[in-house]
């Protein structure tokens, strides 16, 4: 036999590990990715083994399948199974994140997409408690599966991203075999996934497979999880008969409110926005707008729950702002919270407290902090080199520079960070720099600062984490860029800038400073908590009764889990930190990015003004939230989903439920005889359910919505497929199953308001008051109880949602696509523009014809007055080019 395999190709790791565990007698030759070794294909594929009855064997699946059977493996349905789901489902799902993680380096969007396919290995490892896929003894199935993963989680540093415990030891049980060791060097050759680089390059693009892998549509199923058992069914009657009389009463919350003993005590928070903007569409679902559906959400569950935010509103971009505006720092900050406050009460947001960072309680807190890390010997001064304008005669902080990134070329870096490549910057790196205030270009000039000494805190930070990241439910992003940071190794941080506005440095040499916004902005979590009660300590020094859960955009990251833990870790006060941190990527909107300035996007005042309801902005947000990508607003698909999702499948379900009540049963639930179809929708409701909370309670928010629709998808089906209008009609028969129908439906309904609550706040409390579901059901437990018992009186029904016009969603597009400019002014423009192209073409003719013309006079000799006549003519023409190209007259020095 002969093997034949590239370097570079995943799909020979596996063969060769199998080859390895076979212990088979076979010839590996190495080829090109190009050659064609089996000849009736017409092209390359590799892996390709060539038996001893001259066969050709070039599935890698297959061939690792021969290895292993030769080798004494037995055959194996289970094994059959896991092949062929590697096949159809783990395969375009890996070479999908391979493509993302070695051609585009967006290894966290890459583990993103992994995540279905991890968790269902995951849970099956789980199931079986078996040390391998199908045994306690290795199989093909282990062999593949670990290969296809190997190229994805290999490195220290994606594997630690992956939060599967159970996934985890196996795969590193699988690759510590010495057959896989000795494959994984022959395939990579010690260059990691940049090895794969040339092979993916090779591949062609199935845009089927890679949509199919990432997608979230509700379509694509997990697998065998909604094949019920006899067990899951019976519970799940069991459970519906037992009524809202067994379940759990809703929390009652007085404020202020504090941990208590014995119970799941969550402090929730949001990136504090930036008080000198309005925040737009990315802004909101990024922190806030997720937060709040997970705030709502721990209150259904009857935890003990505190959400607090507040405005961010030191530093520069206050104090440019406040420049730019002709106001005060402290009148931009009081307008700007209002406005804050204003949108985000408009999109429903449940805070417990929202407040704001200019206060006593932050200067008091933020001192604190900074005297007990001084004293503790974690504050080292040094002198840093800065930017100096003349002409403002001042020190500029990062905010107050501009200039080209040096890392990536992009003319508008500031000159704390690049947005367009994410990377933090030193002001004095910027290549051309401006001073944003006077546009002048600033020089450099040394100032005495205060550094955070993170080196001196970092063994405490890993051993920390070592413990946060096994427990907690980061984000695959969130622990990605965390581990970066460790891995580079980390370095002291300045934590004070030459400003004004800001929380004052005290000591007497640093009078002139203040804190830094990233020692400072974070401390705002501590001191608005303190404004909203006086015993906040009870939140913020008790690590071991809270657990403390952060929402951001993923640029926070570094300054949540390596900066803030640091500080807190260094002032030695038994300071709560971060279990949870939840990091979303970015949304762009339509093809492009949110711009204030170029009117493009919609920001967070003018939702309400375009006459589409919060809950629909709420609703559309969270269903394309960047949880594992970026991902972007797009009007046409706003309309989709709201006219398909929403209008023809929530709407309509919960509609129809109700209005069955209501005109064929006097608006009260008639009486229930559970057939086996009705007990197992029962089961099935209840499964989306689990899986609801399951999902939520990870703060996989926005798969955990596709529950929600799912749900009322079933209940379509089931009023279809039992047509109670018609059945009743019919026999007695035919009307008890088209009561049954419509009692199981209306209960349905209420669920689904319950289970909306933190997702559409006014929605769910509509439909509740149309079915006049009574207070007790908003509790989340796992099951789905009969909570509209028969003769329950129900309100009046009407439609939840309307329908969205294409001539609507395409005046808003063309109103928030920035400004067009007039065709007429186009067309003139573009006439005016020939027509001066046409007179530059004449006159350079024309100036280079007497060009000619007056060498050849001063060749021949002639009178100096007559070529003195025509150098006049050469030099009126040369000016008239100069302004029809629109160029400065040439003004020439007099001699002196």
């Amino acid at each position: 036999m002969r093997l034949y395999v590239s370097e570079g190709n995943p799909q020979c790791l596996k063969v060769l590990a199998a080859y390895e565990l076979s212990g088979a007698q076979c010839e590996v030759e190495v080829v090109s990715h190009e050659e064609c070794i089996v000849p009736f294909l017409g092209h390359s594929k590799l892996p390709a083994l060539l038996l001893d009855n001259g066969n050709f064997l070039f599935s890698s699946n297959v061939i690792c399948r021969y290895y292993l059977t030769s080798g004494g493996d037995e055959a194996s349905t289970a094994v059959d199974q896991w092949l062929e789901w590697e096949t159809l489902d783990l395969q375009p799902v890996a070479l999908h994140a391979l493509r993302l993680a070695v051609l585009q380096d967006k290894k966290s969007e890459a583990l993103e997409s992994l995540q279905p396919s991890l968790s269902y290995i995951e849970r099956s490892l789980q199931k079986t408690g078996k040390t391998f896929l199908t045994s306690d003894e290795p199989s093909a199935a282990d062999v593949v599966l670990w290969g296809t993963l190997y190229p994805l989680l290999a490195e220290p540093i994606l594997l630690t991203a992956v939060d599967f415990k159970a996934l985890t030891a196996w795969f590193q049980r699988v690759g510590s075999f010495p057959a896989c060791k000795k494959a994984s060097d022959g395939t990579f050759k010690g260059h990691g996934l940049q090895s794969l680089k040339s092979y993916l390059q090779r591949q062609p693009t199935n845009s089927t497979q890679a949509t199919r892998a990432t997608t979230n549509d509700p379509t694509v199923d997990d697998g065998d999880e909604r094949l019920l058992t006899d067990e899951e069914i019976q519970a799940a009657v069991q459970a519906w008969s037992k009524g809202l009389a067994a379940c759990p009463k809703p929390r009652q919350i007085v404020h202020p409110i504090l941990p208590q003993q014995g119970e799941r005590n969550v402090l929730i928070t949001s990136a504090l926005p930036y008080v000198n903007n309005v925040p737009h569409l990315g802004n909101i679902i990024g922190c806030v707008l997720s937060a709040d559906v997970f705030a709502r959400f721990c209150r259904l569950r009857n935890w003990n729950t505190l959400f607090v935010c507040g405005t961010d509103e030191y530093g520069t971009a206050t104090e440019t702002k406040a420049m730019e505006e002709g106001l005060t720092p402290q009148e931009i900050c009081d307008k700007y919270n209002a406005i804050h406050s204003q949108i985000y009460r408009w999109f429903g947001t449940s805070f417990d407290y929202f407040g704001r960072t200019t206060t006593e309680k932050q200067t008091e807190i933020a001192q604190d902090i900074f005297w007990r890390l001084l004293k503790r010997g974690f504050l080292l001064e040094d002198t840093v080199e800065q930017l100096h304008c003349q002409r403002c005669a001042k020190f500029l902080a990062d905010r107050f520079v501009e200039g080209i990134c040096p890392f990536c070329s992009y003319p508008e870096a500031r000159g704390d960070q690049c947005d367009k490549c994410g990377k933090l910057i030193n002001a004095v790196e910027l290549k051309n720099p401006q001073c944003k205030v006077c546009k002048e270009t600033p020089a450099v000039r040394t100032s005495k600062h205060l550094f955070l000494d993170l080196p001196k805190l970092e063994g405490r930070l890993e051993e920390w984490l070592e413990t946060t990241l096994e427990k907690g439910n980061w984000t695959p992003n969130a622990r990605f860029i965390t581990r970066s940071w460790i891995r580079d190794g980390l370095k002291p941080r300045c934590i004070t800038r030459d400003l004004k506005w800001g929380t004052p440095v005290p000591l007497e040499e640093f009078a002139n400073k203040v804190f830094y916004v990233w020692f400072d902005a974070p401390i705002g979590y501590l001191s608005i908590t303190a404004n909203y009660t006086d015993q906040w300590e009870k939140w913020w020094k008790n690590p071991d009764k809270v657990q403390l859960y952060n929402f951001m955009a993923k640029d926070n990251v570094p300054f949540h889990s390596v900066v803030f833990p640091c500080s807190l870790l260094g002032a030695e006060d038994n300071y709560t930190l971060v279990n949870h941190l939840i990091a979303t990527e970015y949304l762009n909107y339509e093809d492009g990015k949110f711009s204030k300035s170029r009117g493009v996007g919609v920001f967070g005042d003018m939702a309400k003004d375009t006459g589409i309801p919060a809950d629909i902005w709420r609703f559309y947000l969270l269903f394309i939230r960047p949880e594992g990508q970026d991902s972007a607003f797009c009007w046409s698909d706003l309309l989709l989903k709201n006219n398909s999702e929403l209008l023809n499948n929530l709407g309509n379900f919960v509609n129809r439920a109700g209005m069955f009540v209501s005109k064929f049963f006097e608006g009260r639930v008639p009486t229930m005889e559970l057939n086996q179809e009705d007990q197992r929708l029962l089961a099935l409701t209840t499964w989306e359910l689990r899986q609801y909370l399951q999902l939520l309670e990870k703060v996989r928010i926005r798969d955990a919505l596709r529950c929600i629709l799912n749900i009322s998808r079933h209940g379509n089906q089931y009023i279809q497929l039992n047509e109670p209008w018609k059945r009743l009609k019919g026999s007695d028969t035919d009307r008890s199953r088209a009561a049954t129908v419509t009692g199981v439906a209306i209960n349905m309904a209420c669920l689904l308001s319950v289970m909306l609550q933190p997702y559409m706040p006014t929605v769910s409390a509509t439909i509740q008051e149309q079915l006049q579901a009574p207070p007790l059901c908003n509790v989340l437990t796992e099951e789905f109880v009969c909570v509209l018992p028969a003769g329950h009186k129900i309100g009046t029904i009407s439609p939840l949602f309307q329908k969205l016009e294409v001539e609507q969603v395409e005046a808003l597009r063309q109103r928030f696509g920035g400004q067009k400019p007039d065709k007429a002014a186009e067309k003139q423009e573009a006439t005016t523009t020939t027509t001066i192209l046409q007179d530059v073409q004449e006159l350079a003719k024309a100036v280079a014809q007497q060009g000619d013309k007056v060498r050849q006079l001063k060749a021949l000799g002639t009178e100096k007055a007559v070529v003195n006549s025509e150098v006049a003519r050469l030099l009126e023409l040369k000016k008239a080019l100069q302004e029809a190209q629109g160029k400065p007259p040439v003004q020439k020095e007099k001699k002196k």
